[in-house]
């Protein structure tokens, strides 16, 4: 394991590298997970990732697991409640938008059976595997997070900015953007 080359980004924690060597870059279709990263990444914006996957447990358990069900219904109460949690973002336009997108994700799963098959025909149900050198040709949108973005506001998602699209895709797997270096590259 520490011979192995890796991409630069995850190389600050362990945690980081146990994310970048477990995780990210791997095909999710799980909705429940798909779920979990639309709404971290959500949280994400204007942070960095090792902010977020340094509170992830304290996020699963104040959004009762990432239940889309539960956190649909969540009312004043609950929102004043995320609001004094230290363990997790407190921002209130941010939880309320989890609350929407948990209903827009709902939605979205009775008009297309899962949201893994909606969300997966951006990039026709493949991986797009691309080849970079070097950290800093990463993008941080693409024409195809460009036209997710717009379609997931348009169907009442919050806080799905293309840059947060385009993360999110990486997370979930819809983009390889390990450096060719890395050694998680080929694996995926």
């Amino acid at each position: 394991m520490v011979n192995k080359h890796r991409c630069d980004w995850c190389l600050r924690n362990e945690k980081m590298i146990k994310y970048h060597d477990t995780e990210w870059g791997v095909p999710l279709h799980n909705d429940k997970k798909l779920f979990e990263f639309l709404i971290l990444d959500a949280f994400q914006a204007g942070l960095s990732w090792s902010i977020i996957l340094n509170k992830r447990e304290n996020f699963r358990e104040a959004f009762d697991d990432f239940d889309y069900k539960k956190v649909s219904n969540y009312d004043e109460i609950k929102i004043d409640q995320l609001l004094t949690n230290s363990g997790i973002i407190r921002n209130k336009a941010k939880i309320q938008a989890a609350i929407k997108n948990a209903i827009a994700f709902q939605k979205v799963q009775e008009e297309f059976g899962s949201f893994d098959s909606y969300i997966w025909q951006f990039s026709d149900g493949k991986t797009i595997k691309n080849q970079w050198y070097s950290i800093k040709e990463l993008p941080a949108k693409s024409e195809i997070s460009d036209r997710m973005s717009k379609d997931l506001i348009k169907r009442g998602f919050k806080f799905v900015g293309s840059t947060i699209c385009y993360a999110f895709m990486q997370a979930i797997g819809m983009v390889n953007d390990h450096l060719v270096t890395c050694y998680r590259y080929n694996e995926l």
